[in-house]
């Protein structure tokens, strides 16, 4: 799956989000330190999603 990362200059550093994955962003003082942070927020993300689609799974009515 390819993710579009983007990331931009604020004042007193960066910010970063992915646009395909609502929730993943992130901030930090370096570009470096941000990047870092959002693969971090993305794996969080993809696994909450992953929980939480598990967890319907289960409640489905039929």
């Amino acid at each position: 799956m390819k993710l579009t990362a983007v990331f931009k200059k604020v004042r007193g550093g960066y910010i970063g989000f992915v646009e395909e994955l609502p929730g993943a962003n992130t901030q930090g003082r370096t570009l470096s330190e941000t990047r870092a942070n959002l693969k971090e927020a993305v794996a969080l993300v993809r696994a909450a999603n992953r929980t939480l689609a598990k967890e319907s799974e289960h409640t489905r009515i039929e």
